[in-house]
């Protein structure tokens, strides 16, 4: 018999949430078969078996915060005559493909009783493999895994937003009008387009949903049996269960004031704080104790534009997202080269201000499971071409559910694009742990000024809004009045990035 315990799978973990179970009691399980899939403050991640056996006991429940150390399965591996049983500290599973997260726990295992070995054990646990993928073993039965497949489009054109290749004036919002609730009736999601294939409704044991999405519909209340699935095969995807939690809103009439539809009452539902909504709620908190200035700069960006439209003709990005986050991207790391001030960060307890010589270029990403900021490692030292790279590697991960909390630690400096929404610009909150961040606006084409003296004239240009938001501990208006004019000097003329 064996224990496994929740491992620290990296950056100092103090406890996490136990999201889905992928086995039930009875199964029986094969080396690095999937066990759970749990919830950090910045990702999900799912931990394998390092051991075969029957599981015996799910000593946790799936939403519940288990800290680091406690027991949260058992396992029945045929040892229980050879004495003792022994405590594995399960570790996350190696990426065996795209949405699969790193090892960065440790497994740790007594040693076997002597006389286990001498009773000849030809399982898969003898000789098996503690990391990777093990021994091959024999034919296992365990209950399907639901959830388990490609990410929904609807998902990747969600994360994809955070990254759109083009700056949209204005972003429609879905003309879904909710019917009127008849009775308890669910209200339904809106019918497809003219033209559009009827979306498959797949509901009751059947059901196909991602742990992610399965974890979306427990926060919002939700019944999956009750969602009609749009993805491929009748998958129910995020936006499904988005739709279906509006659907749930419009049910609830809020008593009015006067007599009129007396009887009825509001609906109020209460939405758990838990994974990467807990810690964006912790994080803003923490925010709020430094002292926070904003100012924003009207940029003349049409000769960005004309830079992107050039760079996806190169063959060297043959295959790359081109978009103005990049252009943004790489006038920050150079601005912050000649005002390296705006890269630092107070260390109240030593009583100093701290700047590092690398730029880890945060990036605001909005997902399934809230906002998270992974961070481009070293963006500083990277080319365009490489840094768009290490962008559209970010932007997969963001897509694929396979941030880590390694991605999400150790940022300096953070980017965000309102744009993508078409919204002109807004007043972005710090980072804890970090001294400035940008927010990049719409690109809109307008009238605009252009020239001087008697060549002033009036054209039509892309313009853009950039606003810096400062720790006023660590940077004055005029350190960040400095830096965010660099900004704005590159986007209005990207030549002149080569004076930096």
């Amino acid at each position: 018999m064996k224990t496994c315990y929740l491992p620290d799978v990296g950056e100092g973990l103090v406890e996490a949430e136990i999201a889905t179970w992928l086995v039930a009691v009875g199964d029986t399980v094969a080396v690095n078969d999937p066990m759970v899939e749990i919830e950090t403050a910045k990702s999900l991640v799912e931990l394998p078996f390092p051991y075969a056996g029957r599981v015996t006991a799910l000593l946790v429940a799936e939403g519940d915060i288990v800290p680091v150390g406690a027991p949260i399965l058992t396992l029945d591996d045929g040892s229980d005559a050879a004495g003792a049983p022994e405590t594995v500290t399960a570790a996350p599973a190696e990426p065996a493909a795209a949405a699969e997260a790193p090892v960065t726990g440790q497994i740790v295992v007594e040693p076997p009783a002597a006389d286990q070995s001498a009773a000849g054990d030809t399982g898969a646990a003898a000789g098996a493999l503690l990391v990777g993928y093990g021994t091959p073993t024999a034919a296992v039965s365990r209950r399907p895994r639901a959830g388990r497949l490609a990410v929904p489009g609807e998902q990747a054109e969600h994360v994809n937003s955070s990254y759109a290749t083009d700056q949209p004036v204005s972003r429609p919002v879905d003309e879904v009008s909710a019917p009127e609730p008849v009775g308890g009736q669910s209200v339904p999601p809106p019918l497809p387009d003219p033209g559009e294939p009827a979306p498959p409704t797949v509901a009751g044991p059947g059901l196909r949903a991602k742990p992610q999405v399965r974890r979306l519909a427990r926060d919002l209340g939700v019944d999956l049996a009750d969602v009609t699935g749009t993805g491929p095969e009748g998958l129910v995807t995020a936006l499904d269960v988005a739709r279906a939690a509006a659907g749930l809103a419009t049910m609830g009439s809020f008593a009015p004031a006067s007599g009129l539809g007396a009887g009825r009452t509001g609906g109020v539902r209460h939405l758990p704080l838990r994974g990467v909504r807990r810690s964006m709620v912790q994080s803003m908190v923490e925010s709020v104790k430094a002292p926070q200035a904003s100012m924003w700069a009207e940029v003349d960006v049409t000769e960005t534009v004309r830079l992107i439209e050039a760079l996806k003709l190169r063959r060297e990005f043959a295959g790359l997202r081109i978009s103005p986050i990049l252009v943004l991207a790489r006038a920050v790391c150079l601005a912050l080269g000649r005002n390296p001030e705006v890269n630092g960060s107070i260390d109240l307890e030593r009583q100093q201000i701290t700047i590092p010589d690398d730029v880890n270029l945060g990036i605001a990403a909005a997902t399934a499971r809230g906002l998270v900021v992974p961070n481009i490692k070293a963006a500083n030292r990277l080319d365009l071409l490489r840094l768009a790279q290490a962008l559209n590697g970010l932007v997969n991960a963001a897509r694929e559910g396979t941030i880590t909390p390694a991605d999400c630690t150790g940022g300096t400096f953070t980017i965000t694009n309102v744009g993508v929404f078409g919204i002109d610009g807004g007043t972005p909150i710090l980072v804890p742990g970090e001294s400035a961040v940008l927010c990049l606006g719409a690109f809109h084409r307008r009238p605009f000024v252009v020239g001087r003296g008697d060549d002033e004239r009036m054209e039509i240009r892309s313009v853009a809004t950039l606003t810096l938001t400062i720790d006023h501990r660590v940077l004055d208006g005029e350190s960040g009045a400095r830096f965010l004019n660099d900004v704005a000097t590159i986007l209005k003329d990207p030549g002149l990035a080569l004076l930096f």
